[in-house]
């Protein structure tokens, strides 16, 4: 499995798959303020202190050029001094967290053209490749430094087109400063999966910003050019099992590849933007074909060539052990919802020391159950 594969396109596909929007929202689940720069007063000297140090330990980071824009840059430093100024007087409730999911889940249908009219797809991938760096061994990596901020890591070949997630996603810090930005990415992912009429993932803040010293080394996500051992030794390393790699594995449900990232092209899904277990069905029940062009090799269905699988995704037909999970999956979406939430909770949290962790997990409301 790869989520790798999961790029953010320059382009939109060709080959058009794309609910449109209004049907979209009404069949999915479904503030701003800034706070103004401090005045001078004897509190100035604080608040710019603070901010100093939450530039460092709570978010601050600079990309080179080629990975971050100027007003992403200036985001960082405005959040930062505002970071200094919100930790005098504010401990956020389980509300003001639910109001940073609500941003987020606006945001998701803001993407105009993108791709198939969803930013949620890239925002998952971006929660993931966040929080899959974890090394059981070392105990490195996760989403507990948020460390895809900085170089090299952000530069991995893993992360390609992320900086477009990590964009979108500094909108919603600078609304609400006072996340970390491991709290946000993760939040981030389990907005995107229930918005996408998903299950429930629980989930709790705890995560604190890292240090350029924390970045980890590539090579710690999967390979989707790989078979059954490469993913073995990947998600072993993160503290996975057979039944965690089939199950996480379902997110290939949503998005697709690009050309301009992954060197892959294609969709696993006919429907890219909504969470099911076809994935699994299709798997199982098209025949699949290995596509004859210039790029790497993966496969295509038969019948309407449109669709794609990675190497990564065919190997859970192949490996037996991989396979009697896939197929349990194939047959009972409800079965597959229940490992999917409780394995992206594990993920989220990879590398997180449970001290952190002030309150039990939660669940957030979607946008549609606040309607009700």
């Amino acid at each position: 499995m790869s989520f790798n594969a999961l790029r953010a396109p320059a382009r939109r596909a060709a080959v058009q798959l794309r609910v449109p929007r209004a049907s979209l929202r009404s069949s999915i689940r479904r503030y701003t303020t800034e706070t103004p720069p401090p005045k001078a007063s004897s509190n100035a000297t604080l608040y710019w202190g603070l901010g100093a140090a939450a530039l460092g330990g709570l978010g601050y980071y600079f990309y080179s050029s080629d990975s971050v824009t100027a007003k992403e840059a200036a985001s960082a430093v405005k959040g930062g001094i505002q970071v200094g100024k919100a930790k005098t007087n504010f401990v956020p409730t389980q509300e003001d967290y639910q109001k940073v999911y609500n941003r987020i889940a606006e945001l998701l249908d803001e993407a105009g053209e993108y791709d198939d009219g969803s930013y949620a797809p890239v925002i998952l991938r971006l929660a993931w490749h966040a929080s899959g760096t974890y090394d059981k061994d070392s105990n490195t990596g996760g989403s507990n430094y948020a460390t895809m901020r900085f170089q090299p890591e952000s530069l991995h070949g893993a992360n390609a087109g992320l900086n477009l997630a990590r964009e979108q996603m500094e909108k919603v810090k600078a609304e609400f400063p006072w996340i970390s930005y491991g709290d946000l990415w993760t939040l981030g992912g389990v907005a995107a999966v229930q918005e996408m009429q998903g299950p429930r993932i629980p989930w709790r803040p705890g995560r604190i910003d890292g240090f350029e010293h924390h970045v980890t080394p590539d090579g710690r996500l999967p390979d989707a050019t790989q078979g059954a051992d490469h993913l073995r030794a990947i998600f072993y390393r993160m503290g996975f099992n057979d039944q965690e790699i089939v199950a996480l594995s379902g997110a290939h449900a949503l998005g697709r590849c690009h050309t301009d990232r992954s060197g892959f092209e294609g969709p696993w899904t006919f429907s890219p933007t909504t969470l099911t277990n076809d994935y699994y069905k299709l798997l199982f029940e098209e025949k699949w074909t290995w596509r004859k062009w210039s790029g790497p090799k993966q496969l295509e269905d038969k019948k309407t060539k449109t669709l794609m699988m990675l190497p990564t995704d065919y190997v859970l037909t192949q490996d037996k052990s991989f396979k009697k999970f896939a197929k349990s999956y194939a047959d009972s979406e409800e079965t597959f919802f229940k490992d999917f939430s409780a394995v992206v909770h594990k993920l989220f949290e990879l590398g997180v020391p449970t001290a952190q962790f002030a309150s039990d997990p939660w669940e957030l409301k979607t946008l549609d159950e606040q309607k009700k």
